[in-house]
Formats: structure tokens, C-alpha cells, sequence
């Protein structure tokens, strides 16, 4: 290769040839030579330093060699800078910038296309100081009269924009102002230009800025908003998506720029909402629900539903050329193709009333104009509610009555339609709803797949109001049928039509739960007979279904020939799952809803599942620090999993956990979970921490105070708000272990009550509900265990405390919380008194005292005289509830 050299470095023909003939046999679709192999040379090359010297000569000098083979030259250029640019020596930097420049108006379009690719990875690298002639140049460039060198220099600014756009909002030394502020005239300019690539490349790049909102395009908005005005109707369909684009983003970030405009916005976003073009369309249906989520007065919107509601079920019919028409015909016996199978996570386990599992929206598919006007039509209906009926109903019925093969279509997106409403409109449609679900049981056996699942997702939105009705005759016989129908659609040899089953089974047992105990033989022995005939991506469906069922019925599920249909298989897939399998997940999930089912009766199964679990843990904690060993990749959704699945045997054998944790190093290992470095693995680790500590602390005993220590560590990090549900669950378990261990944890107790003192005095600002729960409860254990320690600060926290406190259920932790605040009362009476108000509230919001003991001491402390002038504060229902400890 040459020598290093200056600006002055030329190539030596012998090694551009080299590098030519090997790019051209990589791109060559003809060439017989091993691609591996090729690739390892060009690797091997790139040792050499000014291997990318000669990369770029090829891109820009290169005349008699084809576009092809400069433009590998340029792609390749681009992926070595983008790990070797900033160890290259200053000369070659400056060699392959001053060879860029001249390129960004070359005659071929491609290689001004990969130029500007490259030029945004050097700004990336090097930054816009390091580069003082780009910014020059690109401004000659949009300047000059010549079409290639503005669409180079705008098609370069544009990636600079889209990949990096605060490099051009910040300041230069040697500019006046900022590189955003020069180029901002330049591209509105632009949007009256003739040609459609400027008109397109100059708004997507000012697009990019809406976000960030530099104070350049903030003064310029109403020239900004005119331009938009003027490229509303361009005939470029690409340009009006753009257009949408800007519009759909300002009302979401900054609605307050268009409320001068929005009756003209408005009636354009109706007009392109039925844009020829549906990627027009789609992004011009965006803006329907963001409107409703940017605080604007609904008022604005109410005109124009009668006009809007049409075209958004218009567009809720299946195009023609829509990929799930092809995807219904797939039946049954087809495997499924890996691109089908998508990954999935698993959601840690979080102690508190917040616990909800996230919903797997339809799964098939890509975003498009259909479930885009659905999902607007979604929020429409929660928003307007009832008064969108009268505009609908009428479209719907006609939708649904249209007969024969070729209006399938219509009465499928009738359907549809239904189903997105359901939530908002219930008021209006729930005195016809017998009759709705009646027209909808027999749609379960349409002779089309697509109707027959969309069917089955639009009975979910109405399960709970199917589930409320169940109590009298009829509504019991018409739960029975949308119940069977479901059961038998999950048969049904139409893989769409299993998944959208089996994902609405799901829902109706949530909201059934106990009304399904009954009929739980029946509902086993199909979901049974699905795991055993589903495809890869299905059967994950039915572990879901599975577990749901368990978390429904709950215990009612520990009868022998329950288990004889529901146990064989899964623990025949059990031993036939590999522990690097990520099928494994759903399974190791839905044992944990059935071992918290069960209980004890999960017992005869317990030992290899606890085996396996301690297992995973331990060759998982391996592969992070020694993959070859382990024999598997890392993976810590393995660790989070298993964990959970211990927490959920734990939660469900109670004491029978005791004699498997005393064999077993968990204790160590879980010690190591709680330390480590993913904030998933800690939250679950400290969550079977509490689980735990309820049942045989004895076995956290010997490293108590290395727990307690973890533990507290994480209620004093410095961004607590990113690890929030780590810090709960840890909150959580320290006020677990403290009732078990009693004094032990004193030494503790200030830092941990330094760290959840604010917690509750923030309370009012946003902080997840159940962190606030865990934070009061833990707090109260601490002051029943060690109330000498705790009552000297009293004051610091009674108010929000007690405010807390009054919004927390009645269950036993809420017991222990108020023996602490008995215990610290008693000890330091007077720090009590500027809350006497407060505490009356707390104690008023118990329903019922169960715990006697409890009971008798509130009522002691209520008749100290001292509360009698607190009573007039208090509002009647408050007062009435304290007349039951004789106050």
C-alpha cells in the first residue's frame, strides 16, 4: 500500500485494482468466489492505514470502474469509519473529508446518496467543529442554480438531520449563529421548489426539528405552518405524507401553534384521512386520537363527526392487497416460519396493587390504515361516548346486512367496528347487548376465517359486561354460549382464528374467574387438546390461556382429575424443553400461575421444578462471565423467569418450600441476583426476597445483613425514578423481613427511613401507587419493631404518613403499618399532636379492624381527650366510621 502521507497521498494502481476486482466479485451475483472469504481479505486490508484512502478514491475518482462498485467502495468506507474514524491519523481524516466534498453534486444520484451517508457518519465521529469547510459547502451547494448539487447537499443535510439534528442547533465558534438558523431559510425555500426530491428532503429535514423545537424554527413557525399550507395538496404523494406528518406531531407536542389554524387543519386532515394513497391516509389518521390526547377542547372535534366517522370505517375494511388476507388461508398443519415466531419478554414480577400484565395487542401483522383508524375510532368513542351512535349504528347495520361471498369484507369490518367501541359506547349499546352478542355467537363459524377471529376479539371487549349479566337466566345461557363458542373456535384449523380464540378465552377469564369452576373439565380438556395440535407461535397462546385459567379459578384447580388432564402434557413438554430454549419462558410462567393455584397441592410436582429453576439460575449466572463453559449465551430473561417461578412455588407451598430451599444453595445465588448489574434480575430477585422472608426467613438468616444491605442500597440511588419497581420490591422486602427478624434489622432502620421519607412526601407527584403503599406499610413495620428508634422523628413524616396510609386497602400489611403507628404514638406522644387531624382520617379509613388486639389499641388511643377537638375537623361519613371504636 502507499505510504502515509498528506493531502498530496495518491494510490498505487496496483492496489486499487487489487481492491476493485474484490469488490466487484462481493457484489457480483455471477461470481462463483467464496463471499466469506472475500470478506476476510477486505477485513485484513482495512489494517493497512490508508486502506480507506483508497475506499474513497474509488468512490470519488474512480471514473472507469461501474456505480456499483464505487458505491461498495462508499458503503464499506462508511462502516470502517464508524468504528476506526476517531484512531485515524489526523492527514487521513482530512484526506477522505477533502475528497467527500467535491462529490456531494456528483453527476450519478447513488453515489451522491452514499456520499451523503458517509458525511453524516463523520459529523457523528468527529463532530461539526472538526469539519469547519462541510458547513460552507453544503450551503454553496443548496445556493447553486445546478439540480445534483442541491439534491446532494440536501440529501446529506437530511441524514445529518434525521441522525443527529442537535449538532446543527448548537453553537460554533467563528458563526454568528447557529448552523439550524442558516439552513432554516434555505429549506423553506425549498418547499416551492419544482422538483419533488427537494420538496420532500427539505420537510422531512425541518420535521425532524418539531420535537426538539430550537428557538430558530420557534420564531419561523408561522412561516413554517404557510409552507405547510402551500405543500398540503402537493401532487407528490410522498411530500403530503410529510405534510400529515408535521401536523400529526405539532398537536401532540405543541398543539397551542396550530389552535389558530385548526378548522383549516382540521378539514384537511379529513380529506387526506381518505388520500388515495393509504400511506397518506395512515399517517393522516394518526392525527384523529393524538388530537384527543393533546388537551385541545373536544368542542373543536364535535362538528366534524358526523363527517369523520364515515371515512374512518371506510377505512377499516381489508384492502385488497392487505398481508393478513394472505395470512388467514394458513391452516393448521403449515409450521410456522421463523419470522413468525417474534421474541418476547417477560415482565418481572412487582409487588403491589399496580401488578397488570401488558396487553399483546393483534399480534399479526404490521401497523396500517385499518388498525390505525380503528385504534382512532377507539379513542373517539371514549372521548364523545353515546353521541357518535346516532352517525354509526346506521353504517353498521348496513355493513352487516350486506349478504353474499363478495361483501364479506364490509360485514367484517362491522365487526371490527364493534368491538373498538364497545368501551366508549357501552352506555348507549349495553341495552342492546343481548343482542349484539346474539347476532355475534353465530359469526363464530362464519365460512370465513377473518370473520370468524375478528368475531371472537370483538366478544372480549364485551366479556365483562357478558360476565355481569350471567347472574340472571338468560344471561347465564348466553355466557354458556359465547363460552362454547370460544372453546370451540380454539379448535378451529385456521391458525388466526386459534390465536384471536385463544387470546379472547383469555380476557373472559379474567373477568369470569370463579364462574368458569364449573365448567373447568371442559375448558381443560380443550385447551389440552390446542397445546396438543398448535404451532410454535399458538402454543405460546395457550400457555398464556393456561396460566390465565389458573389465576382465575385458583385452588378450585387442585382436584385429581383436574391435574390428570392439565399435568401430563405440560410435564411431558417440561423434560422435552431445553434449558437455552426460549419456549421455555411462557412454560416456566405458566407453572408459576399453577404452583400459586395449587398451593400445596403443587407439591407432588415441586422438586424437579425447583431443581431446574436453581439450575438455569446457576448456568445463566455462569454464561454472563464464561459463555463456552456454560454452553449457552446469556440470557437474563432465563434468570427474571425462574426467579419468578420460585417466588410463585414459594407464594404457593408456603412452608412446604422449606424443606427445597434448606438443600439448595438459593440463598447464595438469590444473594447474587440481588446484586446484579440489570435492574429486571434485581426486582425479581428482591421480590422472592419477600416471598421468602414470609416463610422460612430462617434460611436468609446466616447473610441477613448482606440482604438488608443490597436492599437498602437501592432506595438510596441517585435516579431512583429509573429503577422505581427494583426499589419497591426491595421496600417491599425489607418490611417482610423486619416483622420476622425483629430488632435485627436496627441496624438499618435510619437509612432505610432517611430514604423513604421522601418517597412519601413526593407522594402527590406522580409516584406509582404501589410504591407509595409499600413505602408507608414498610415504614410502619420499621416503627413496630423498633418504634424507640423510629418515634424521635416523628414529625419529619406523620402528615404524609398518615395521608398515605388512609389510601391503602385493608389486608394484614395495612395491620402491621398501624401497630407501627400505635407503637411510635405511644412512645413519643407529642411529636403526634400536629397530626392528630390526619391520624383520625387513617383510622377512619378502615372498614373493619379484624386483628382484636389491634382493635382494642386504636380504641384506647381514641379516647384520650385530646382527640375530642380533632372531631370537628372531620367530615360525617369520617366521623361515623370512628363511632365504632366508641369515640
Amino acid at each position: 500500500m502507499a505510504a502515509a502521507g498528506s493531502a498530496s497521498w495518491q494510490p498505487q494502481e496496483e492496489g486499487l485494482k487489487e481492491i476493485c476486482g474484490l469488490l466487484e466479485q462481493q457484489i457480483s451475483p455471477y461470481s462463483s468466489a467464496d463471499k466469506s472469504q472475500i470478506w476476510q481479505q477486505l477485513q485484513h486490508y482495512s489494517q493497512f492505514p490508508d486502506f480507506n484512502n483508497y475506499l474513497v478514491f474509488i468512490l470519488a475518482r474512480a471514473e472507469g470502474q461501474s456505480g456499483e462498485i464505487r458505491q461498495a467502495a462508499g458503503l464499506l468506507l462508511k462502516n470502517n469509519l464508524r468504528t476506526a474514524y476517531k484512531l485515524m491519523s489526523p492527514a487521513h481524516q482530512q484526506y477522505i473529508k477533502s475528497e467527500l466534498l467535491p462529490c456531494l453534486g456528483a453527476a450519478d444520484k447513488h453515489i451522491r446518496s452514499t456520499v451523503g451517508t458517509i458525511v453524516t457518519v463523520v459529523v457523528q465521529q468527529g463532530g461539526i467543529l472538526g469539519w469547519p469547510e462541510l458547513l460552507q459547502a453544503l450551503v454553496n451547494c443548496l445556493d447553486s442554480s445546478d439540480l445534483n448539487h442541491m439534491e446532494g447537499a440536501m440529501d446529506a443535510l437530511s441524514k445529518i438531520c434525521e441522525d443527529i439534528p442537535q449538532v446543527l442547533d448548537s453553537d460554533v465558534p467563528g458563526l454568528a449563529e447557529r448552523p439550524i438558523k442558516i439552513f432554516l431559510p434555505r429549506l423553506f425555500q425549498f418547499f416551492q421548489s419544482p422538483h419533488t426530491s427537494l420538496r420532500k428532503l427539505s420537510l422531512d429535514s425541518v420535521n425532524q426539528y418539531i420535537m426538539l423545537m430550537p428557538s430558530a424554527l420557534y420564531t419561523s413557525m408561522d412561516k413554517f405552518l404557510q409552507g405547510l399550507f402551500v405543500l398540503a395538496n402537493d401532487p407528490a404523494a410522498e411530500v403530503r405524507k410529510l405534510v400529515c406528518a408535521a401536523f400529526v406531531q405539532l398537536i401532540e407536542i405543541h398543539p397551542s401553534f396550530l389552535e389558530p389554524h385548526l378548522k383549516n387543519v382540521i378539514e384537511y386532515m379529513l380529506q387526506v384521512s381518505k388520500d388515495t394513497d393509504d400511506e397518506v391516509a395512515l399517517e393522516a389518521c394518526e392525527f384523529w386520537s393524538a388530537y384527543c390526547d393533546a388537551q385541545l377542547p373536544y368542542e373543536n372535534l364535535r362538528e366534524y363527526l358526523p363527517r369523520l366517522i364515515p371515512i374512518l370505517l371506510s377505512n377499516m375494511v381489508y384492502a385488497d392487497d392487505d398481508e393478513s388476507l394472505v395470512d388467514a388461508e394458513e391452516d393448521e398443519s403449515l409450521p410456522d416460519r421463523d419470522q413468525d415466531l417474534k421474541p418476547r419478554f417477560h415482565t418481572p414480577r412487582f409487588h403491589g396493587s399496580d401488578d397488570a400484565d401488558d396487553d399483546d395487542d393483534d399480534s399479526y401483522g404490521i401497523w396500517n390504515l385499518r388498525k390505525c383508524s380503528a385504534a382512532a375510532l377507539d379513542v373517539l368513542s371514549n372521548v364523545f361516548g353515546d353521541e357518535i351512535l346516532p352517525t354509526l349504528m346506521p353504517i353498521i347495520e348496513a355493513k352487516l346486512s350486506a349478504s353474499g361471498d363478495e361483501a364479506w369484507k364490509d360485514r367484517e369490518a362491522a365487526v371490527l367496528t364493534l368491538g373498538a367501541i364497545a368501551e366508549g359506547c357501552i352506555n348507549g349499546l349495553y341495552p342492546h347487548l343481548s343482542e349484539i352478542v346474539a347476532f355475534l355467537i353465530p359469526l363464530l363459524d362464519d365460512k370465513f376465517a377473518l370473520i370468524r377471529s375478528i368475531s371472537c376479539w370483538t366478544l372480549s371487549r364485551f366479556s365483562k359486561y357478558i360476565v355481569q349479566d350471567s347472574g340472571n337466566k338468560k344471561g347465564y345461557e348466553q355466557f354458556d354460549s359465547v363460552l362454547t363458542g370460544l372453546l370451540r373456535r380454539i379448535l378451529d384449523t385456521n391458525k388466526r382464528v386459534q390465536e384471536a380464540a385463544c387470546s379472547a378465552f383469555a380476557t373472559l377469564e379474567e373477568e369470569a374467574a370463579e364462574e368458569l369452576a364449573p365448567r373447568l373439565e371442559v375448558i381443560l380438556q380443550h385447551l389440552m387438546c390446542a397445546f396438543g395440535k398448535y404451532q410454535r407461535r399458538n402454543i405460546r397462546i395457550v400457555y398464556d390461556a393456561i396460566g390465565t385459567l389458573a389465576d382465575a379459578v385458583g385452588e378450585k384447580l387442585n382436584q385429581p382429575v383436574y391435574l390428570e388432564i392439565l399435568m401430563p402434557p405440560l410435564i411431558a413438554k417440561w423434560q422435552q424443553v431445553s434449558n437455552s430454549d426460549k419456549d421455555l419462558f411462557r412454560l416456566l410462567e405458566c407453572f408459576t400461575s399453577i404452583a400459586q393455584a395449587l398451593g400445596t397441592g403443587f407439591s407432588q410436582f415441586d422438586q424437579p421444578v425447583f431443581q431446574r429453576c436453581i439450575n438455569i439460575i446457576q448456568t445463566q449466572q455462569l454464561a454472563k462471565v464464561d459463555p463456552i463453559s456454560a454452553g449457552v449465551q446469556y440470557d437474563k430473561e432465563f434468570i427474571v423467569c425462574s426467579l419468578d417461578l420460585l417466588s410463585g412455588l414459594t407464594e404457593g407451598l408456603q412452608g412446604g418450600i422449606e424443606s427445597l430451599v434448606a438443600q439448595s444453595n438459593l440463598r447464595d445465588l438469590l444473594l447474587q441476583c440481588c446484586m446484579d448489574d440489570d435492574t429486571d434480575v434485581r426486582q425479581s430477585a428482591f421480590a422472592l426476597v419477600g416471598d421468602l422472608a414470609k416463610v422460612c426467613p430462617v434460611h436468609l438468616r446466616p447473610r441477613l445483613s448482606e440482604f438488608l444491605d443490597v436492599a437498602t442500597n437501592q432506595l438510596t440511588t441517585p435516579k431512583l425514578n429509573e429503577t422505581i419497581a427494583v426499589a419497591n420490591n426491595a421496600c417491599w422486602a425489607i418490611g417482610e423481613l423486619a416483622i420476622k427478624v425483629r430488632q435485627e434489622i436496627s441496624p438499618v432502620v435510619m437509612t432505610v427511613i432517611s430514604c423513604l421519607v421522601p418517597i412519601l412526601q413526593h407522594a402527590e407527584q406522580g409516584v406509582n401507587k404501589s410504591v407509595v403503599e409499600n413505602t408507608a406499610i414498610t415504614l410502619g413495620r420499621l416503627a413496630w419493631v423498633c418504634p424507640d428508634l423510629v418515634s424521635p422523628h416523628m414529625e419529619h413524616f406523620m402528615q404524609p404518613w398518615c395521608i398515605s396510609l388512609s389510601m391503602i386497602r385493608d389486608d394484614i400489611e395495612k395491620e402491621d403499618a398501624f401497630r407501627g403507628l400505635c407503637a411510635v404514638v405511644r412512645a413519643n406522644p407529642s411529636a403526634a399532636l400536629s397530626s392528630l387531624v390526619l391520624m383520625c382520617k387513617a383510622f377512619a379509613s378502615w372498614d373493619e379492624i379484624r386483628n382484636g388486639e389491634l382493635h382494642n389499641e386504636v380504641c384506647q388511643m381514641l379516647r384520650n381527650g385530646a382527640w375530642d377537638q380533632c372531631m370537628s375537623a372531620l367530615e360525617p361519613p369520617e366521623k361515623d366510621k370512628l363511632s365504632k371504636y366508641q369515640v
